[in-house]
């Protein structure tokens, strides 16, 4: 394989179009990029697909009067609070049709509270619990499930979706189509054609040209219009696939999961660390909830929601803590929904490739447009000497008008070919239709630019949980008083004492539910963790809901990433206030100054003691079990809601070790991955024992690779780093900062492109610095999947692998498709140009040349850019940050195919007519015919050349593309139809099946010498050696 060096072009464009990156472009490089482009053909349609930077203005603009706004609303809710005991009625009216629906209040009403802060407002509707009430709802219950109910909800408070931008129909596309500035001169050179054809040859002869461009520009619009338009429908689906956010909902008392948008005013949410707040809703009860309101204010300081401070706002995400909310305001009576209504139409940033394609387009344009002005030149200059020679400059007839028009309309539509404008629009055709067919291989992409950055990937740093294994976890192992206990196994032998404790700390010290479903069953509600500790509560013989309702919640810490650790503090019936404690083991241990014994007495931890359990936690974490310890320790009786749950000081309770088996296929992937140059890095928050038993199953793991902890890994210094990282392969007892700084100096010190997988909270700062964030559809937070760039919706490695290799065949693709269509640009411009500088007349007419740049165009996109992925992609080196686009391997393709195809049309030129014995008064005519023919089969066989670049079988596999296969023989099709049979209009002759054959066949020679010019590489490096 030829390396990828720079060329002219590549410094050209990465200096001039280079500054738009994958993620976080600025707005002053998107908008450089525009102006670079200058005069464009068709502005409409080449920056369809770019950001619409004035909407996000809009945006901004919207956040910062929000912002105000939030101020002024606490400052005038925290006056309210000192005069809210002598609070007044209100003067406020209820409307006669919400009061017959069974309501208290309205939605304008109860919007304004929660909007506006409005404390005085809330106390005089009997704070939240007459809220509640006035909504005809229970804050325990939730609201009926009543059709009827429902209905009425729906009408008088509204739903929760946001106004969208509506689906534009195929006749807009068609509008655009024919905004193209070149296509609009044309269509005016056809009309004067047409009056002036008429006014001298009469109808219908004299209309023939003019109606031949016509027809040719409607089919080229119609063709154009109908690949945008399914282009538009594909972005719709993925657009609708994107919003699929689901959340807890109690309802007729029963809990259940719902989309956000079947959310109903008086629905009661269960939130969680890491969930988006679907609507504006009151606080009903929680802990520690601290909420991210950036997202609808810009303001990063985290707000804390409690009793006194009840307010939550749509669109902000829960930074800490969990809660019960009361859902008042849905849809476009938010703020959220009137920021989405506009962020909806600020479009996606534009990628890197299609910027880069933009400045192609630019660079060629501007070439073709002096060619062209060039060949209108010589051409009117021969027609004016030859007037001057017959002596009849002053006489002009309407001939000589006709062959002017005729001039200019060949010099406009080299223009037309010579301007690439498909180029930029085959990379979002391409995307569409990667990320259409990534769906379905269970991967949604969120950012365009995602696909084509993952197939340059050099590094994915991903997690183990979930991701390499199956996230089905069970209590396999567990060690209660000092007894390592089998769990396949009947377990009755734990002292009664040690049981309550055990018992109490798994039902009580938890983020998950065991609840009764709709159909009466037992179901257990939380993180794959939780549900493996509540079962083995319940394989134990605990009931749930009674250990619950046996004490009091004082306050909970929940877990982390960053502590590794969970906490809840209970006030117990006997007056006891007692904290448990659950986490990592070895924390949780080294926190711990008592344990239980085999007899369930509390005995100080010593040293032998310590060893033992710390030697079990080694056991099961070799067996590639996830280890946790669970801790209790009483406290005083006067603690309260805001003291800290203790350090240190806890009394062991026992160690459980969780089963989560590999998923199936991983092993496989991580092998493909490193046979194609990507390196699989495993970074987990799990024990080191644990965490290298997987990465050694999973193939992570090698002999020469390092695997190193979270603690560890901060202390080196940046000498010790730039030697130890290149060598990580695996990172047990990581923080999120961990993480983080680990994908920071793959990127910025070693130049790596990285894939990060994450699904918590913390997760969301590395998400954001990696190239390519990749968020975990099932065990994935709202933040996380929002910090993302794509996210997995099987939390599957292996899909991660496939992300990777549909991102390799866009890369490629794309680069077919450029290769491709330079080829016949570079042919089209020097063809028209030689033979009009030296015969005095183009070869190939306005409309041969039309359809001369659809085939390469919008039906070449179709053809090249979406070639669907093989496996020997994955057997190539990866780009990287600094591969070149247009590689030396395609300019080598590009200039081969052009000096042969160039060749060929000269030699036709110049000998032609009496190669075939040509003579007569239409010799011109078939020979021009002859070119033409033998043109559009050089570029069809080309086409199929391109498929590969290196690769000398192109045929390979050509079958199993059915978009590609109809493309060629639509194209072959329709040649035949304009040769034969619409010579009237396209300036063709009918051709013998010797000239049909001589066509096809000098078509079909492109292809040995394109598979000798891809020895060439080989044929240097032998010289070389």
């Amino acid at each position: 394989m030829v390396p990828m060096k720079g060329t002219a072009m590549e410094s050209y464009l990465n200096e001039n179009f280079g500054r738009v990156k994958p993620k976080h472009s600025s707005d002053e490089s998107l908008r450089d990029w525009r102006t670079l482009c200058g005069v464009v053909k068709n502005p409409k349609r080449r920056f369809r697909f770019t950001a619409n930077l004035a909407k996000r203005n809009e945006v901004a603009a919207m956040r910062r009067t929000n912002q105000e706004k939030l101020k002024v609303a606490v400052l005038v809710s925290k006056a309210a609070v000192h005069f809210l005991q002598g609070v007044q009625p209100s003067d406020y009216t209820l409307p006669e049709e919400v009061k017959f629906a069974g309501f208290e209040i309205c939605a304008d009403e109860v919007a304004s509270i929660v909007e506006g802060h409005d404390s005085k407002k809330l106390k005089h509707h009997g704070g939240v619990d007459g809220i509640a009430k006035k909504l005809n709802t229970s804050t325990t219950s939730g609201i009926s499930t009543d059709k009827q109910t429902l209905i009425s909800r729906q009408e008088h408070f509204g739903i929760n979706k946001f106004t969208e931008t509506p689906l534009r129909s195929f006749w807009v596309f068609v509008w655009e189509a024919l905004q193209d500035m070149t296509l609009m001169v044309l269509g005016v050179c056809a009309f004067v054609s047409l009056i002036v054809g008429i006014a001298t040859e009469g109808w219908p002869r004299g209309a023939h040209d003019g109606l031949g461009i016509v027809a040719s520009i409607l089919l080229v619009v119609f063709v154009t219009a109908t690949s945008d338009y399914r282009q538009s429908l594909q972005f719709k689906d993925l657009d609708k696939e994107k919003k699929k956010i689901s959340i807890q909902v109690t309802r007729n008392g029963y809990r259940q999961k719902l989309s956000i948008y079947e959310l109903l005013v008086g629905d009661i949410v269960h939130l969680a660390i890491g969930d988006q707040v679907p609507a504006d809703g009151l606080f009903l009860s929680g802990f520690s909830v601290s909420i991210d309101e950036s997202s609808l204010t810009g303001e990063s300081e985290p707000i804390m929601v409690t009793t006194e401070n009840p307010y939550l706002l749509s669109g902000t995400k829960v930074q800490d803590g969990s809660c019960k909310m009361l859902v008042t305001t849905v849809g476009m009576r938010t703020q959220w929904g009137k920021l989405m209504a506009t962020l909806s139409e600020g479009g996606d940033d534009e990628t890197p490739l299609q910027v880069k394609l933009n400045g192609v387009a630019t660079i060629i344009g501007k070439i073709g447009l002096f060619f062209a002005i060039i060949t209108f030149t010589v051409l009117v200059q021969k027609l004016i000497t030859h007037k001057i020679n017959q002596k009849t400059h002053w006489k002009w007839s309407g001939d000589d008008a006709l062959e002017l028009l005729e001039y200019f309309a060949i010099a406009v539509t080299i223009v037309v070919v010579a301007v690439p404008e498909g180029l930029p629009l085959a990379v979002t055709l391409s995307l569409a239709f990667a990320m259409k067919k990534m769906m379905n291989d269970k991967a949604l992409v969120r950012h365009l630019a995602a696909c084509e950055t993952m197939g340059s990937a050099t590094s994915i740093c991903s997690d183990k949980t979930g991701t390499l294994t199956t996230n089905h976890m069970t209590v396999v192992k567990a060690c209660i008083c000092t007894k390592v206990l089998d769990l396949t196994k009947k377990v009755n032998d734990i002292p009664d004492n040690a049981l309550k404790l055990l018992l109490q700390s798994i039902f009580t010290n938890t983020g998950g539910e065991v609840v009764i479903n709709q159909r009466g069953n037992r179901e257990i509600l939380g993180t794959p963790t939780e549900t493996a500790i509540l079962e083995f509560g319940l394989l134990l013989g605990g009931d749930f809901k009674s250990e619950r309702e046996g004490s009091k919640v004082v306050r909970v810490e929940p877990f982390t990433s960053t502590k590794k650790r969970m906490g809840v503090v209970l006030k117990l019936p006997e007056g006891i206030v007692r904290a448990h404690c659950k986490g990592a083991s070895e924390i949780i241990l080294a926190a711990c100054e008592n344990m239980i014994n085999g007899n369930g007495d509390v005995v100080p931890l010593d040293e032998g003691s310590v060893n033992d359990l710390k030697g079990i936690i080694d056991n099961f974490a070799g067996e590639a079990l996830r280890t946790l310890c669970l801790a209790y320790i009483d406290l005083n009786s006067d603690v309260s809601p805001e003291t800290a749950i203790p350090a240190s000081g806890y009394t062991c309770i026992g160690i459980v070790g969780i089963k989560d088996p590999v998923r199936p296929g991983v092993k496989e992937s991580v092998a493909l991955c490193r046979a194609a140059g990507i390196s699989v890095r495993m970074v987990t928050g799990d024990n080191i024992t644990t965490a290298k038993a997987i990465a050694k199953e999973c193939g992570i793991l090698t002999d020469d690779g390092i695997a190193i902890e979270g603690p560890d890994f901060r202390e080196k210094s940046l000498d010790e780093l730039y030697y130890l990282i290149p060598k990580i392969q695996v990172m047990a007892r990581s923080s999120p900062l961990d993480k983080h700084t680990l994908v920071r100096h793959l990127r910025t010190t070693f130049g790596e492109v990285v894939a990060v997988t994450g699904d918590g909270t913390n997760d969301a700062p590395a998400l954001h610095e990696a190239d390519i964030g990749l968020a975990m559809g099932i065990a994935g937070t709202e933040v996380a999947k929002e910090s993302a760039d794509v996210i997995i919706l099987d939390d599957n490695f292996s899909t991660i692998v496939t992300v990777a290799k549909w991102g390799r065949s866009v890369y490629i693709n794309i680069q077919k498709f450029v290769q491709f269509q330079l080829t016949v640009n570079v042919v089209a411009l020097v063809v028209n140009f030689t033979s009009a500088c030296l015969t005095g007349s183009a070869p190939l007419t306005a409309v041969q040349l039309l359809w001369v740049n659809m085939i390469m165009d919008t039906l070449g996109a179709l053809a090249l850019a979406t070639e669907p992925p093989n496996d020997e992609l994955m057997k190539r080196q990866p780009v990287g940050r600094t591969g070149s686009f247009i590689s030396i391997v395609m300019w080598r393709n590009i200039l081969g195919q052009s000096i042969y195809q160039f060749t060929v049309i000269w030699l036709l030129q110049s000998k032609g007519k009496s190669f075939f014995g040509l003579y007569g008064d239409d010799s011109d005519l078939i020979l021009n015919t002859l070119i033409f023919n033998a043109f559009v089969f050089c570029q069809l066989f080309n086409e199929i050349n391109s498929r590969e670049m290196e690769k000398e079988d192109v045929t390979d596999g050509i079958w199993d593309n059915n978009v590609f296969v109809s493309v060629i023989s639509a194209t072959f099709i329709f040649q035949v139809i304009i040769v034969e049979y619409l010579g009237t209009f396209a300036n063709t002759s009918p051709l013998t099946i010797i000239q049909w054959f001589f066509s096809i066949f000098i078509g079909f020679l492109s292809m040995p010498i394109a598979v000798y010019l891809k020895r060439i590489p080989y044929l240097l490096n032998i010289k070389t050696n």
